[in-house]
């Protein structure tokens, strides 16, 4: 019997039972595809020892930073976390604190603070309590738990010793950052939980409280940022790293009264069309309620004129279809923009109507705020049980991972999701929280040259591709670092590099005619290690044998069971050479073929391997 090839359809197929999916992949970690064929993916390292507070969900590179916002600050990073969180209030001279001996607990008197528990605050002017509570101590950035209206406590970096009898008043200014948000979401219940009218009249009903997002764009070199539901602040570089933004509404020259810029808004962009600030979802001029269906824009190149006048192209409008702006993208000429029921484009049109809006789709959605990207002019984004794309025209995207994806997705943590790409191998990635798990811990991948899926496990909660910033993709971490990836091939997330556990396994394909059984005896592999920094870089390949698609895998090996065979690689001149063949004793009709790496300095792309096989009668 001639040698069989082992040759797979590029991606992961679940969409249906594992022989039902023969030619294909069925199971994928850290794997990827490119050329057709199976490689693992490239490895990741820490920009540097520098931590953040918080979980990071959004970041933004421009020119040579990069704006990282948390749940509990914003920062800008230059090599290091700048606090460039805004302040709420400011009081001078009320502030005093009081210690106890033997505890590092300091309690604070500032009559109507506002904080809540969790807030910071940052204190200048203050002096010694007489000992170990020195000034250098109090002077600097606390995070607080709120006692009451006129007090709170901090954990001070000293213990109180029975000198600490002073109070540190007289000349203190305490700044307090705005509110911090929620890592996760949680469900709450009770009276005004849930949507209007749900549940019975008086018992409430169960809802879900927001995480904190922010949103930012560059305004040349400056920053407009702001979380969802909050200020739109401005940042502006050449005043410093060490500057902390500011409300647009307390700038220099800012109007006040009705001509005030917004003070509330979800979303926040500056267009690269005349550059407009816009603001999806925020309060109508005259007031300060936000209205989550009304877009306003600022007169064109300023930040501060918001009101409408014969003499400036500032202005607004209201969405109709939905209640809610969820998402919006700047692409090309125009902005897509998501409600919670249709999908609209917002155009520059020039005065008297400046910006327009027309409606692309009805009855779409989408996941969360950062659940799209846009990848060689199509954008793509996860939708309530579906994947989407627009290209001119919006299209359901045939997902071969649907099932699998959404069977096992936690729809209470569906605003963690977020997407971005790898354009160097044309991917749109997806990451999203499991069905049991409150943090991101899967994703998703679609490669839209291959046209194929493919997934994996992996913890990060924000992304952004390759930038001026970068010439690799930086992601965040759940240990509050920023991390390269495809850089390296292991995983250097820690200080000590540890190996990719990568892996693909196929579905189940006929030995023969799927008729009679076939025993298989050799195989000969057929991969590269290209890129491999081991000295010998190897990869396990298994054949898994079966019966038939219902009866397991055959067991034990002495009876045709799975059998496996190490890769490794011998010298890479004249050429790339490898393990010739592998020695396996494998009987069935269908089986799986799995390659797996887990060592430090492996890299491997799969060829065409092929197996001898010889008939092994019709029974079992």
């Amino acid at each position: 019997m001639p040698l069989k090839t082992l040759r797979f359809k590029p991606g992961v197929f679940r969409e249906n039972t594992r022989y039902a999916a023969e030619g294909g992949w069925y199971e994928t970690d850290k794997v990827r595809f490119r050329s057709g064929q199976p490689e693992k993916i490239g490895g990741w390292q820490r920009i540097n020892d520098y931590t953040y507070l918080g979980v990071c969900r959004s970041l933004w590179p421009w020119q040579r930073y990069i704006g990282v916002g948390t749940n509990l600050k914003y920062y800008v990073n230059y090599g290091a976390f700048f606090d460039v969180t805004p302040i709420r209030a400011t009081t001078t001279n009320t502030a005093t604190f009081a210690a106890s001996t033997g505890s590092d607990v300091i309690t604070v008197t500032d009559n109507a603070h506002g904080a809540n528990t969790g807030d910071f605050v940052t204190f200048s002017g203050a002096i010694s309590l007489g000992g170990n509570i020195t000034a250098a101590v109090l002077n600097t950035n606390h995070q607080v738990t709120v006692t009451g209206a006129n007090t709170y406590t901090f954990v001070a970096s000293a213990t109180a010793n029975a000198s600490d009898s002073g109070n540190g008043g007289g000349a203190v200014t305490a700044q307090y950052e705005i509110h911090v948000g929620e890592a996760i979401s949680t469900v709450t219940t009770g009276w005004g939980s849930g949507g209007w009218g749900s549940g019975g009249w008086g018992t409430g009903s169960p809802g879900t409280t927001q995480i904190r997002l922010w949103n930012a764009y560059n305004f040349g070199q400056d920053l407009i940022f702001g979380p969802k539901g909050g200020g739109i602040y401005y940042w502006d570089s050449s005043v410093g790293l060490t500057t902390r933004g500011v409300d647009i509404r307390d700038l220099p020259g800012a109007p006040t009264g009705t001509e005030a810029p917004p003070s509330v808004a979800n979303y926040r962009a500056v267009s690269d069309a005349s550059r407009f600030v816009l603001a999806f979802g925020t309060n109508e001029i005259g007031s300060t309620d936000l209205d989550p269906m009304l877009i306003r824009w600022s007169d064109q190149e300023s930040v501060i004129n918001w009101y409408p006048a014969a003499t400036n192209q500032a202005g607004s409008l209201r969405l109709s279809h939905g209640t809610e702006i969820k998402a919006f993208a700047q692409v090309r000429q125009e902005f897509l923009v998501w409600t919670d029921t249709a999908m609209y484009s917002l155009q520059y049109l020039g005065p008297p109507i400046v910006w327009g809006s027309q409606i692309l789709a009805d009855n779409v959605s989408i996941v969360s705020d950062r659940a799209w990207a846009t990848a060689a002019g199509v954008t793509y984004w996860m939708g309530d049980e579906k994947f989407y794309m627009f290209d001119g025209r919006t299209q359901t995207l045939n997902c071969d991972l649907r099932l699998y994806v959404f069977s096992n997705f936690n729809s209470q943590q569906k605003d963690q999701v977020f997407c971005s790409t790898v354009e160097q191998f044309n991917e749109v990635w997806w990451f999203y929280c499991s069905q049991n798990s409150n943090t991101v811990d899967k994703y998703v991948v679609y490669n839209y040259i291959e046209k194929a899926w493919y997934y994996g496990t992996m913890s990060r909660t924000a992304w952004v591709d390759a930038s001026t910033v970068a010439a690799v993709p930086i992601a965040a971490a759940y240990n509050q670092k920023l991390i390269y990836h495809e850089t390296g091939v292991d995983n250097g997330e820690n200080p000590t590099q540890l190996p990719i556990n990568a892996y693909i396994t196929s579905s189940e394909t006929d030995i023969d005619d799927g008729h009679n059984f076939g025993f298989i005896w050799r195989m000969l592999p057929d991969i590269t290690f290209t890129g491999s920094t081991a000295a010998s870089p190897s990869v396990t390949m298994t054949l898994l044998p079966l019966q038939n698609s219902g009866s397991g895998y055959n067991t034990p090996q002495s009876e045709g069971g799975s059998s496996s065979g190490t890769v490794t690689r011998s010298t890479t001149v004249p050429i790339e050479q490898f393990t010739q063949q592998i020695n396996v004793r494998v009987r069935g009709r269908q089986l799986a073929f799995k390659v797996q790496s887990d060592a430090l300095g492996v890299q491997w792309q799969l060829g065409v391997p092929r197996m001898d096989i010889r008939q092994s009668g019709r029974k079992s």
